[in-house]
């Protein structure tokens, strides 16, 4: 019976399977088949141990994706873009081999499926049809069908916009990247889009401010007494934490509508400068030295130097209205109280 429930069970395809790809699997696991796309194969053990099918690919090698097309209904495409250029080309790769021909399998392989098939009908002859509908997953993640494209949720960044000096936007704001790494992700968005509107694949995006949780605070930052920016040049920041993003990934996967963008941002309005403080508080480091943007661009990394050029602060009004979604963390106050 519990052999029986567990390959009937939908399945969900895990493309990125880190920090967020297994908070999400953890959730998932009680009513759904969990397959994951990973790159690295000594990640295998690691995922086996999950409960995670591995599928070994390669995101930049489209050949070594084949096995995707049809492999689930449900996708999680939480892969960030290559390091250069402009284009996503791993979302184009991934596009590809989902919304590709399922391919026939060969007819020694269709045989021994045809076999195992019928030894497994001929072991549960004897449930009852009662006990049978007991056993056919119901729920939010359908089975695929022949012909029905894949429900895809696509984790994007909200460095798309760009710098807003600040204001309150929503998800209606027209992009405004101002770095590669921006433009690559909106240019996986427009690929999803486009590829929505042809009937390939059924996506929605949701766009992510800056993750933290226990394991992803900036403790090495203000142990190295890494500078903040003083309060007159310092920027908005927006956070969501780890399992609410997970949640939040999940819950788009079946209430999101296509093409619809969700900020997954939590209710905290705070500068950059201000978080550093919280977190040095809550765990009684030095508070971080505050040097003035003229100083912060002859001493400081461009990596940590694009982030401190936008400042933006995000609603998150459709992501309550829409999703119906209710934050276990509605701040990183909320967070940082459970810590102390």
């Amino acid at each position: 019976m519990n052999a029986t429930r567990i390959l009937r069970r939908p399945r969900v395809l895990i493309v990125g399977c880190g920090d967020i790809g297994m908070r999400c699997a953890e959730r998932l696991r009680a009513r759904a088949r969990i397959v994951a796309l990973t790159s690295h194969r000594e990640r295998i053990a690691e995922l086996r141990a999950a409960a995670v099918t591995p599928i070994v690919g390669d995101l930049d090698v489209p050949r070594s994706l084949r096995r995707l097309s049809g492999i689930a209904p449900t996708v999680l495409h939480l892969a960030p873009p290559q390091k250069s250029g402009d284009d996503d080309r791993r979302t184009r790769a991934l596009i590809a081999a989902l919304s590709a021909p399922r391919r026939l399998r060969p007819a020694s392989q269709g045989i021994a499926a045809m076999g195992r098939l019928r030894a497994l009908r001929a072991q549960y002859a004897g449930i009852a049809a009662s006990e049978t509908a007991r056993i056919v997953p119901d729920g939010p993640f359908a089975s695929l069908r022949r012909g029905v494209p894949a429900r895809l949720v696509y984790a994007s960044t909200t460095g798309v916009y760009g710098d807003c000096g600040g204001a309150l936007i929503d998800e209606t704001r027209r992009v405004f990247p101002a770095n590669d790494r921006a433009k690559r992700r909106v240019s996986a968005e427009q690929q999803l889009r486009r590829a929505s509107a042809r009937g390939a694949l059924e996506a929605s995006i949701v766009r992510i401010p800056g993750i933290y949780a226990r394991n992803r605070l900036p403790l090495l930052r203000l142990e190295k007494g890494t500078p903040a920016l003083v309060a007159a040049d310092d920027v908005y920041t927006n956070h969501i934490h780890a399992d609410d993003l997970a949640a939040i990934l999940l819950r788009a996967a079946t209430h999101a509508r296509v093409a619809r963008v969700i900020h997954a941002s939590d209710d905290s309005a705070l500068k950059m400068g201000e978080y550093f403080d919280a977190v040095a508080d809550v765990f009684g480091l030095a508070r971080a030295p505050r040097i003035t943007r003229e100083a912060a661009e002859q001493q400081l990394e461009p990596m940590l130097l694009s982030f401190m050029r936008e400042s933006r602060r995000l609603s998150n009004a459709r992501l309550k209205r829409e999703l119906h979604y209710q934050l276990r963390y509605p701040s990183v106050d909320d967070f940082l109280r459970t810590v102390r």
